[in-house]
């Protein structure tokens, strides 16, 4: 038996190919665990998804929730949301396409178009997959492109994929001309010269059938975002087996069938290929200048205003998203000639609380924006800090002068991102930080959940009780606390 060698290569999701079965989990996450996915619950969904004959556990005296924990990874692996933890207890957060896919749950015709978004958010590396990351791209933006390119008849077959595509570490439009060119070589081939190619490297190809094949295939096939075409057997592939093992190794069917999109998706994955290439450059979640959950917050907040316009959906939740998006633009001005912008959308996000009047001041002499919180009938200042790297500090004694200027009992930073000692200059002082992502993220999740008396005397309460300080984390907290307690 030739050698094995091991390569690394996209890990495509394996657990889960039912498509009822995502769809039940989604739904039992949201509603009944109301996303409070701690050990109890996941025992609860356990006996929630017994009961619907959609789960049966194998061995449930030595490890009883491993199946359960797929079906969660799975939700987070297809882009539904993803997991953090509150006070030391695990949650889930629904990303806006998770939440408009189960706000849209019984008319498939919407949940196949915003299954195919999620696929376009889809990326390497990605945070709830194994993949290597040296892996940087988005898998499925390539795959339609290639699927949609003419020189391959709107096919890609299985052995593209298995051989070529999954060992794939990133693309540009010079390496996509050369992966056609490999592709169209390869159909040239005899299924007996595929399986010598196949058995080179057995391990690595056969856990790439397995995935390919087995189960991203037969899920896409079930939701109706791609046609199926079955195909002549190339040849059957062998897991290694394990060690001191007597049972035989387990083989799996490598076939020349072949994938095309859906006729009725072609023109909606046109669309989305036009404004979301395949060769844009993934978000990097070891960004040495943010912090990791900030990172996978932008991966999931994925949020096409096409997809929105296709199935008549209001895009004043895209909006919102595009506030932190907005400042980061902003900020990158190293001629500061759009920092006016930045504060025109930062007083529309605090004007959106049903008990805040705020006003943009402006200018080298006052605070960026004047705000009233009109129940208790208190003023506090908003200063808006873009800048093309991370805030270098902070000058309390010019945010001293605004306060006094309007009567403000405390100011509020918002900024994408900042130097540790920045928190130093605001010791002691009727000062806070609150990251742009953790501002969008609160109001975000009470639009989505049309909840649209946005109060602001949580807000001030963690404000007032933690002056000197960056409220980024409590806010975050709050947020997912609150929506992880309504079950909306």
């Amino acid at each position: 038996m030739p050698q094995m060698v091991e390569r690394n290569k996209w890990i495509l999701y394996k657990h889960t190919c039912n498509y009822e079965m995502v769809k039940a989990v989604a739904l039992d996450v949201k509603n009944a665990c109301k996303t409070d996915i701690s050990y109890v619950e996941r025992h609860r969904m356990q006996e929630r998804l017994a009961a619907l004959d959609l789960y049966k556990t194998r061995n449930p005296k030595d490890k009883p929730l491993d199946s359960i924990n797929h079906r969660i990874n799975t939700l987070e692996y297809w882009m539904f949301g993803y997991e953090d933890k509150v006070e030391g207890e695990k949650r889930f957060i629904f990303s806006p396409l998770g939440n408009l896919f189960l706000k849209h749950i019984n008319d498939e015709a919407k949940l196949k178009r915003i299954f195919l978004a999620m696929l376009f958010a889809f990326q390497f590396q990605h945070p709830g997959s194994g993949t290597h990351k040296e892996f940087q791209l988005y898998p499925f933006r390539l795959i339609f492109q290639l699927l949609l390119d003419s020189r391959l008849d709107g096919k890609l077959y299985n052995n593209e994929v298995e051989h070529l595509l999954v060992f794939l570490k990133s693309t540009n439009s010079a390496e996509y001309k050369l992966l056609v060119d490999e592709i169209l070589k390869l159909r040239k081939i005899s299924n007996e010269d595929m399986a010598a190619l196949f058995k080179r490297d057995e391990h690595a190809f056969v856990n790439a059938v397995y995935e390919w094949e087995y189960y991203t295939q037969t899920l896409f096939e079930q939701i109706g975002v791609i046609e199926r075409h079955r195909g002549d057997l190339i040849c059957k592939l062998f897991h290694p087996s394990k060690t001191n093992s007597k049972s035989s190794p387990t083989g799996r069917k490598a076939t020349r069938g072949f994938i095309s999109i859906v006729p009725e998706q072609k023109v909606f994955v046109e669309k989305m290929l036009e404004e979301y290439s395949c060769f844009d450059e993934p978000i990097k979640l070891d960004d040495s200048e943010r912090l990791y959950i900030d990172c996978v917050k932008e991966v999931y907040n994925f949020y096409p205003q096409l997809l929105l316009a296709e199935i008549n959906e209001s895009d004043e939740v895209g909006a919102l998203l595009d506030l932190p998006k907005l400042i980061e633009a902003y900020a990158n001005n190293p001629d500061n000639d759009t920092a006016y912008l930045f504060e025109d959308v930062l007083t529309d996000g605090f004007n959106m609380f049903s008990n805040v009047e705020a006003v943009k001041r402006g200018g080298s002499a006052h605070t960026d924006i004047e705000c009233l919180y009109i129940a208790k009938r208190k003023k506090f200042a908003v200063e808006s800090k873009s800048t093309a790297n991370k805030l270098l500090g902070i000058n309390a004694g010019r945010m001293r002068e605004h306060r006094e200027e309007i009567g403000g009992e405390y100011t509020i930073v918002v900024t994408p991102r900042y130097v540790p000692a920045t928190k130093r200059d605001i010791f002691e002082t009727p000062i806070v930080i609150v990251l742009a992502s953790t501002f969008a993220e609160y109001l975000y999740n009470h639009i989505f959940h049309d909840i649209r008396d946005i109060d602001y005397s949580d807000f001030d309460d963690i404000i007032t009780e933690n002056l000197g300080t960056d409220i980024s984390k409590l806010i975050s907290n709050m947020t997912l606390s609150k929506f992880a307690s309504n079950g909306k």
